[in-house]
């Protein structure tokens, strides 16, 4: 299969799945989907993958909390390090930033859950 069709399809399997999670969150209303917020912000109002964690500090300033790092038992698992801002959450490993993720803007977003402290 050439890669155009895949990336096609792929998209196509992205609506599906936002059609779904509509369909089983209830009747559609004013509510904002999180995607739909992410998206409008644009770039360059969080964190970008592999500043490490002093260039987040400068830019960004410090964060509302830190949360205690995880992994870390075994050589290949790294450990993992959270900053919580109040628009997002960023993941360090080896003080690099791996992923960003925002948070919910209020209880009616549909988005991912909270951070395990």
């Amino acid at each position: 299969m050439n890669r155009r069709y895949l990336e096609v399809r792929a998209r196509a399997l992205s609506r599906l799945a936002l059609i779904a999670l509509i369909a089983v969150a209830g009747t559609v209303s004013a509510e904002t989907l999180l995607i739909e917020r992410v998206g409008a912000e644009g770039p360059g109002v969080a964190p970008t993958r592999g500043q490490s964690m002093a260039q987040v500090e400068a830019r960004f300033g410090a964060p509302s909390q830190r949360l205690d790092p995880r992994g870390g038992q075994k050589r290949q698992w790294p450990t993992i390090n959270r900053w919580m801002y109040p628009a997002y959450t960023v993941y360090f490993e080896n003080n690099k930033v791996i992923d960003v993720v925002v948070n919910r803007a209020s209880a009616e977003e549909i988005g991912p859950k909270p951070p395990i402290l």
